[in-house]
């Protein structure tokens, strides 16, 4: 689908009803693009310091960036702006970040404050333990120290798992990513329960990823997608156009491979990790549904 810049313009403009939320408007006017990034979403979103990022959806965002360039007519720089699991809802919403470029579920209470754009790709949940670790499945979590980031879905999910199946673990939290790795693989949690795609991105990273296995069923399917604020709706029109294009040219395939199958800075390490089958039916129908859809 080619994008048709003047009719978008137009419907940016009709559509926000004032500049406020307007995220074109204020590009224009200032030349700047506010990109919400994480310090260690994985291969998705993570620092490479000195105030750079990079990553699978840094790249996505990019490239809707490269498309509001076209609608301003000018030139825009990007300003990057550190999240986390629990800020991240509120910097879309008080406009401190134009487009929040992470590693966020799309679920229906997320969506009662800001919008998503089409889902980038579905994760599984999973979990991470020591090589040496006895631990198979998601029931032999019984009586361990499970670790998960504060204010994801995950946790969530792991509170309502110890409830219907009758477990009791001890549920410690990090406060992102990078801190929940950093308990499993100093002893003072058993199990890193989180997306496989940033559980495999961390263990490829590790010193010796040799000393780390993802075991287990996949606990639940978890629509990861771009979040922008709600009452922009020209802004996820166009996310929403640019991401579908990707999605049809094989661009979306293509930025996956070079994220997650061959090598990434700064290391050059592999994650090896090829797209599934959801994200594969994701990127053939795009859409914006969230979790709870993909839980029926």
């Amino acid at each position: 689908m080619k994008i048709k810049w003047t009719a978008l313009i137009l419907a940016l403009a009709s559509s926000t009803g004032c500049f406020a939320q307007d995220v074109l408007a204020k590009a224009k006017a200032s030349g700047v693009v506010t990109m919400g990034v994480r310090e260690a979403s994985g291969a998705l979103s993570y620092s490479l310091g000195n105030g750079q990022y990079t990553g699978f959806h840094v790249d996505v965002c990019k490239r809707i960036i490269a498309n509001i360039e076209k609608a301003a007519g000018r030139k825009l720089d990007i300003k990057y702006q550190a999240v986390n699991s629990q800020n991240r809802s509120t910097f879309v919403q008080n406009g401190t970040v134009d487009l929040e470029c992470g590693s966020t579920t799309n679920t229906l209470e997320r969506q009662a404050e800001n919008s998503f754009l089409v889902t980038a790709f579905v994760e599984e949940t999973r979990i991470l333990v020591k090589a040496d670790a006895n631990i198979s499945s998601f029931a032999m979590l019984n009586g361990k120290n499970v670790v998960t980031t504060s204010g994801t879905t995950t946790s969530e999910r792991l509170a309502k798992s110890e409830k219907t199946q009758n477990m009791k673990f001890k549920n410690v939290q990090g406060r992102d990513h990078a801190e929940s790795f950093q308990m499993l693989d100093s002893g003072r949690a058993d199990a890193f329960v989180m997306d496989s795609a940033i559980l495999r991105s961390l263990m490829a990273k590790a010193g010796k990823p040799s000393d780390f296995k993802i075991v287990g069923e996949p606990l639940g399917l978890e629509p990861i997608a771009i979040m922008v604020n709600k009452k922009d709706q020209g802004l996820k029109k166009l996310g929403d156009d640019t991401m579908t294009d990707m999605m049809r040219s094989g661009d979306m395939a293509k930025l996956w491979d070079k994220w997650f199958m061959q090598p990434i800075p700064p290391k050059n390490v592999r994650v090896n990790f090829p797209a599934n089958a959801s994200t594969k039916a994701a990127w053939a129908n795009p859409s914006d549904k969230p979790a709870e859809s993909y839980a029926k």
